[in-house]
Parts: C-alpha cells; structure tokens; sequence
C-alpha cells in the first residue's frame, strides 16, 4: 500500500511539472506573437487615399521599396474619407489621409483630427500651399481649363469668363461635369466670391445651354472625337492623354482664362497626419517623401498634374508660373466643406 501511495505522488508531481512547463511554453509563444504582431503593426501605415489611384500606388511602391515600410491604401471620395474619420474620431485605423482638394482637411483640422507636420516634410512646399499651423500641406495642384477642338472652334472665339457659359449664345457647345470634385469646389469659390445668387444663375445657365457628362475623361473624349465643341475639365486629363498619344495626334486643346478668372482655379491635392496614429514617425517620413524631389516627380509623371516642389520636373505642362488663379480660392472659409454648393446643385436639379 505505501509503494502504490509513494507511485501516485510520484506520478503527480510528474504531471504537475509537465503542466508548468506547457504553461511557461504557451505564455513564451504568446508574448513573442504578441512581440511579432506589435513589430509588424509598427511597420504598417494606413493611407485613406482620395486622390487617384494609379499615382498614389506608384508613390506608395516605390516609399515602400525605399524605407521596408508597409502601406495599406484604403480608397474613396475625399469628402467620404474625411466624414468618415470625423465618425470614427480617435478610433479611425488611419494613420494620413490624402485627398483632392484641401477643404475637408480645413474640415479635420478644425475639428481638431490633425497633427502637425514636421518642417523637414514642408520646406519643399511653398507656405501658400499649406496650413498656417502646418496640420495639412498641398502635394499636387491642379487647374480648372476649357478643353476645346481646334477643328469646330477657334481660339480666340472663346469668351473672357467661365461665367459667360450660361449665356445663350454657347447653348449646346460645352460640355460639363456637375459630379466633379474640382467643378464642386469651383462652385463653392464662386459662392465665396460672388455671393449664392450669381452661383445660382450660373449653375442655372450651365444646366440650360450646357451637357452635362458623368466624368472629366467622357467629357474630354467627347470634345476630341468632334461630339462637342467644349469641356470645362481639370487641365491634367488631357496633358495625360497628350503625354501618351501625342499632341499632335490630338484635335483637342486646352485654353486658360488667363486673367485670374475662376476659370482658372487651382485645387491642392493634400495631405495629413491624424492626431490619433499611433505611426507618427512612420506617417512623417511618409509625406516627407511625397513631397521630396523623388516622390514629387513619380505623382506627376504618373498623373499630369502640376508638383508643388519646383524640382521636379513639369515637361508637357504650361509652366506654373505662368498660370493665374483667382485670389482668394486656396482657403474657402466656412465654404470648404463644400456643403453649400451641394445643396445649390440639388436646388437647381444637377445633383
């Protein structure tokens, strides 16, 4: 009897052993899945990207070649993108958002959602291009032009204004985008400067005389193959397509205002750093990148529109010193949003 009692307690104490053992083995593995995800997640950036898709996949290649830092792209519109992170506040798995125009990250920062942006990631980028409190700063510019085809319409038959499309004598001559973010945010710069009711009529005369199309590239296509005289696009859709198939080879043409007409507006493409990454450091040497010399060159090869950092080269553009914008378009005030000029486009019917 005391030998089997002697077996069993041997045989326990066995058991236990073996079970602290596993118990110790299971809590090592744990903290080393613990350490492995904590040491991929610090190499992962989130990107909510409104800009398009193409250029900001080749920046994102080629930052990722460069530095072995992992970027995960989540794309949509940029008003989408920046409501949506006012919803998730600072549980929003974004680390930047880059979106099209710089009003919804007006929006953010107001609503304090941004952080501030170290210098060495500004120095390249004129300080009209950015936040006074460096929370967001432009990437890309570009401008608002008329698409023309030299073979039904000269260019000096054109008018002075923007504006004077929604006169009569263009009815069934140009063609227009109401859906468009840049034409939205053209919109909302004209009810800054010249007040709702001169919008109003205009958006009135557009809908009247013009045709409206469902984006910037069947516009284009439609003034080239002869269907329309003229398109009000943004100028790098047709400075793409006359990169790839040649100037010559096109009957299309593109025509400025010139005369800091809202035309000519530019929109900035822009970028920020959300206050509640938990990647700052990696989301800081991300936008020093974009506007780096190297990254500025990859967007405009990639997308036709105009880089903020004057390196990079602009070949196949009209020179951005030569363009004029309208004076106070770059911040719209309480019109960033662009909630305003929402409503004004249902009102009239084109939304």
């Amino acid at each position: 009897m005391q030998t089997n009692h002697l077996l069993t307690y041997r045989n326990f104490i066995i058991l236990f052993a073996l079970f602290l053992s596993f118990g110790l083995l299971s809590a090592c593995a744990a903290d080393d899945n613990d350490d492995e995800a904590d040491n991929d997640d610090s190499e992962t950036l989130t990107l909510y990207n409104g800009q398009h898709k193409d250029a900001t996949t080749a920046l994102i290649d080629a930052f990722e070649d460069k530095t072995d830092i992992e970027v995960e792209e989540r794309d949509g519109s940029s008003n989408e993108l920046a409501h949506q992170i006012t919803e998730e506040g600072d549980q929003s798995p974004a680390d930047l958002i880059y979106t099209e125009e710089s009003s919804p990250l007006i929006m953010l920062t107001e609503e304090g959602l941004l952080s501030e942006i170290d210098e060495d990631a500004l120095e390249s980028i004129p300080s009209e291009y950015q936040d006074s409190k460096n929370n967001w700063t432009g990437i890309l510019a570009r401008s608002r032009v008329v698409a023309y085809n030299q073979e039904m319409i000269k260019e000096d038959d054109l008018p002075d204004s923007v504006l004077d499309f929604a006169k009569p004598e263009w009815d069934g001559k140009f063609a227009f985008v109401p859906t468009s973010g840049a034409f939205q945010m053209q919109l909302s710069a004209l009810i800054k400067l010249e007040g709702k009711e001169t919008a109003k009529e205009w958006l009135e005369g557009l809908k009247e005389h013009g045709k409206i199309y469902k984006d910037n590239v069947a516009a284009l296509e439609a003034v080239e193959n002869g269907e329309i005289e003229l398109g009000l696009i943004n100028n790098y859709y047709w400075d793409r397509k006359a990169k790839e198939e040649g100037e010559e080879n096109l009957d299309s043409r593109l025509y400025f205002f010139g005369t800091h007409d809202i035309g000519d507006m530019l929109t900035v493409a822009s970028m920020g750093i959300l206050e509640s990454s938990s990647h700052k450091e990696e989301a800081q040497q991300f936008i020093e990148f974009a506007t780096s010399e190297e990254g500025q060159q990859i967007l405009t090869d990639e997308s036709s529109q105009y880089p903020l950092n004057d390196k990079a080269d602009t070949e196949g553009l009209k020179p951005f010193s030569e363009l004029t914008p309208p004076e106070g378009t770059l911040d719209l005030g309480e019109y960033s949003n662009g909630d305003e000029a929402e409503q004004l486009l249902q009102d009239v019917g084109l939304l």
